[in-house]
């Protein structure tokens, strides 16, 4: 058995091995150790090999999934090994012979299809990235299509779980922002590459077979019809199918064609900017698709976090989302009619991927004839007369008027070839909600032989029962039992102390077993009874098999008009959802063109305000209008004062807008943005060896080399993390640079005051301030945007608040003051910093004369309690200087 383990062990190669011992999976040696720690079971010891104690650890067969998902998630590899004969037939070529196994499949965190180790509402994304000269030398031109010239750079990726399969070519940056986008479960590149990702044979990534083999797959001439592929675009697609193919071994998952994605045809989002933003689930628990998700089904709320994470650029196609949007708004019996059928319906795209790989129950036929039905009834009702879904009333419109045009073409997109045969196939063949095992998912009266073998198995089984009553009243023995198991079959059980009389020879039964308080026999009735039961079960079993694999093959001819329904109702589901979000939460829609326009009124943050709104307040609206004549805004205003709310609260109103949906605000007006960055907050990257300043500096360099003058660039505190001057020097050429040579629209928030002058220089750039306001030593934050600039940072007032200790802010108040009457004696805060006493104790007299002053200006008739407490830990810390 050990030699059969070593042997599969290095087929797995890199893999732990799961190897199939009966009613569990066994993992030995190394690959013991690394699951017992990764799943925290006994590591114990099996054997000997080479003289030394096999280590092993073991998991039941029939939880293994959830060791399985923990395995996948610490990011480990696992090879299945099953045993591939029946024991009974090793049994025949010896007493020693060992069950044969094969490796079935290898599991990885991108080629998981298992209902239990998949998030429902995520895609689970396989990816190849080709990055720039790393194809094999196969010349410079592309294999087919016409021979265009190589992109630099190329992306594919294939969720298993669905079979959508997708293309693309640009740069590597662009290429970068994309993968960000997909936040792929796993990454594959050619080796050698210095991309921290799952390295893969070159070979795997050779244009020319991949193309082979794509062909192959689709069973087409060319690939034209698909799309122009570029030589990268095929490397990284062929990758993806070597891979799929090496990890499923024989079983053939279901794999949609290729859709090329053209570059240009998304808002470009880098990976900086998305963890800025929060879009995803992936970078925070607070993000915007979290927030705003309310779609009633898994693969709507896939389709929706896809719609974030990569928004449109095509005005055309954002208008089409928006009209179907607009149409669930307008009438709230239609929509609420429309979720409610839309909640009813089952994973109908990874339903078929089970079944397609071959990991499927009935119950995954009965999900696709309930998932189907449902569809064709919801398209019926919503092409019907008004009041089809909603019982009552017109539809929009005046009543009846033409549906939008999207939601035309996703309705004619349910249902096409054979479905609706299928749908009656299915009804006639499956029971109304099969089990998850056979016997019992084939409906009564759909096979006559089959209900007979059923009749006769049922008829034994009370042939059985009658029996039994017969042998107590013969034998006497009320305790007596006619039981099944999968060692003896039927039997014939009786307790121990009155077995005796059947252990005569004349007794007409055989003795089987005997146990500590019961002894078992048969009997040649008995066992032909049993073999007339046992042989209708066995071919009623066999013939309901047949009829799911009938029922199987026809769901896999109609796999691609399966997959296009469950991608129209998905649709629909993101448009009804984003409709009873917009109606509930009074967002607008926007105008979205081809300009330069960004016009927000009353413009809120969907995530802040959602949780101010939570806590019983209400959030603060702010205009922003990003014009031709000031498309550059300087933002000052004290820290918590809301700049980076109003910073972030645009950009995510430019994402939902071009993504199609509806925006908080009261109006909105957006020219299209070709790429968005964002550059707000500080963080270090220690594993890169890179400091807070450097990683902004970094990010600022892939704006300022990255932005046309269609992008929204979002720039907070440019230059915080070095000196003063040289962080004033480098946020002065960054403005100018974003003003004068990206001409971008562009939010530039900055505690910089110095920045404010250049609005009488810059043309384009306009200076607003988040105002506040002092009452009685407190600082009142107003959090609204108006024209002008901060008078002062109120950095000690702020440092008050987050509870800095009193004397500690006596003292910055007095450097404060001495820094201040420098800059306005010298002109410049840095002269006279030598003479500045930070280190050196002040004199008695200024002490004296300080206590003097901060006596002086109390009012005794108007002070808190809390201010006389702040008041008397100030003057101690005077007094005692």
């Amino acid at each position: 058995m050990i030699a059969q383990y070593l042997a599969l062990k290095a087929q797995a190669a890199d893999a732990l091995l799961f190897f199939r011992m009966g009613d569990f999976y066994e993992l030995f040696f190394d690959d013991a150790a690394t699951a017992a720690a990764a799943l925290d079971i006994a590591l114990t010891k099996r054997g000997e090999h080479a003289g030394q104690p096999i280590p092993m650890c073991g998991v039941p067969a029939h939880s293994h999934e959830a060791y399985l998902a923990r395995l996948i998630r610490a990011g480990h590899r696992v090879a299945i090994a099953e045993q591939v004969e029946d024991p009974a037939e090793a049994k025949k070529r010896g007493s020693k012979s060992v069950v044969a196994r094969a490796i079935t499949r290898i599991v990885t965190p991108g080629t998981v299809t298992e209902a239990g180790l998949l998030e429902p509402r995520r895609a689970n994304w396989l990816a190849a990235l080709v990055p720039p000269q790393a194809l094999p030398g196969e010349g410079d031109r592309a294999q087919h299509g016409g021979g265009a010239a190589a992109p630099t750079a190329a992306l594919a990726w294939l969720d298993l779980s669905t079979g959508a399969f997708h293309t693309t070519a640009g740069s590597l940056a662009e290429i970068k922002a994309i993968r960000a986008a997909l936040a792929p479960a796993e990454t594959l590149v050619p080796e050698g590459s210095d991309l921290p990702f799952t390295p893969r044979p070159t070979a795997d990534f050779a244009a020319a077979r991949a193309e082979t083999l794509l062909k192959s797959r689709f069973g087409v001439a060319t690939l034209d019809g698909w799309g122009q592929f570029s030589r990268a675009e095929l490397a990284a697609a062929g990758a993806l199918l070597a891979y799929v193919a090496e990890t499923a071994r024989a079983a053939a998952p279901l794999i949609l064609p290729p859709r090329q994605e053209l570059p240009g045809n998304h808002m470009a989002i880098d990976a900086a900017t998305r963890a800025s933003l929060e879009l995803q689930r992936s970078h925070s628990r607070h993000s915007l698709e979290a927030a705003i998700d309310r779609t009633v089904t898994a693969a709507g709320a896939r389709a929706l976090a896809g719609d974030l994470a990569a928004p449109l650029t095509d005005v055309a196609a954002i208008t089409a989302r928006l009209d179907l949007v607009g149409w669930f708004i307008a009438d709230p019996l239609t929509r609420a009619a429309t979720r409610d059928a839309l909640a009813a319906l089952p994973d109908m795209a990874r339903a078929l991927a089970r079944i397609s790989i071959g990991r499927w129950s009935p119950r995954d036929l009965g999900q696709l004839a309930a998932g189907l039905s449902g569809a064709l009834a919801l398209k019926a009702a919503v092409k019907g007369p008004p009041h089809s879904l909603n019982g009552e009333g017109d539809r929009r419109n005046g009543g009846g008027g033409a549906l939008p045009s999207l939601l035309a073409s996703l309705l004619a997109q349910i249902g096409t070839g054979q479905i609706g045969g299928l749908v009656e196939q299915m009804a006639r063949t499956l029971v109304d909600e099969p089990p998850i095992e056979l016997p019992g998912a084939i409906r009564p009266g759909f096979d006559a032989a089959l209900d007979d073998l059923r009749e006769t198995a049922r008829d034994g089984r009370s042939a059985i029962v009658a029996m039994e009553s017969r042998l107590k009243a013969e034998t006497g023995i009320t305790a007596l039992k006619i039981r099944h198991n999968n060692v003896l079959g039927y039997h014939i059980e009786v307790p121990a102390g009155r077995a005796d009389p059947l252990l005569r020879p004349d007794s007409g039964f055989i003795h089987r077993q005997t146990m500590a308080g019961a002894v078992r026999f048969g009997s040649p009735e008995l066992a032909s009874l049993a073999t007339r039961i046992l042989s209708a079960a066995d071919h009623a079993l066999a013939a309901e098999a047949a009829h799911l694999e009938e029922l199987r093959a026809a769901v896999l001819a109609q796999a691609h008009a399966i997959s296009e329904t469950a991608a129209a109702l998905a649709r629909i589901d993101v448009a009804a959802a984003l409709a009873d979000l917009a109606a509930s939460e009074n967002w607008c829609r926007p105008i979205v063109d081809a300009t330069t326009a960004f016009h927000i009124e009353a413009g809120r943050h969907p995530v802040v305000e959602l949780a101010v709104n939570k806590g019983g307040a209400r959030f603060t609206p702010n205009d922003c209008d990003l014009s031709a004549d000031a498309r550059v805004w300087l933002v000052t205003g004290p820290n918590m004062a809301g700049k980076s709310t109003f910073l972030r609260q645009n950009a995510l109103i430019a994402v939902l807008a071009q993504a199609g949906s509806y925006v908080p605000a009261a109006s909105a007006h957006i020219g299209v943005v070709d790429r968005l960055y964002s550059r707000v907050g500080a963080a270090d990257d220690l594993a890169e060896g890179r400091s807070t300043f450097m990683v902004e500096m970094v990010e600022t360099a892939a704006i300022l080399s990255g932005a046309t003058n269609r992008s929204l660039v979002i720039l907070d505190e440019v230059g915080r993390g070095t000196s003063t001057y040289d962080g004033l020097a480098i946020a002065w050429a960054v403005l100018e640079a974003v003003h004068d040579d990206l001409q971008c629209r562009c939010l530039f928030a900055t505690h910089y005051h110095e920045l404010v002058p250049l609005t009488a220089k810059l043309t384009s750039l306009a200076s607003v301030t988040v105002k506040v306001r002092e009452w009685k030593g407190d600082l009142v934050f107003l959090h609204q945007v108006a024209p002008g600039a901060a008078d002062k940072s109120y950095g000690l007032a702020v440092a008050r608040l987050a509870g800095i200790p009193a004397p500690v802010l006596t003292r910055a108040r007095a450097i404060l003051a001495r820094l201040e009457s420098r800059r306005e004696q010298t002109g410049g805060i840095a002269a006279g910093v030598d003479s500045l006493p930070l280190f050196a104790a002040p004199t008695t007299a200024a002490t004296t004369d300080e206590l003097r002053e901060k006596l002086g200006s109390i009012d005794p008739d108007n002070i808190t309690p809390r201010e006389a407490l702040d008041l008397l830990a100030d003057l101690k810390a005077l007094a005692v200087r």
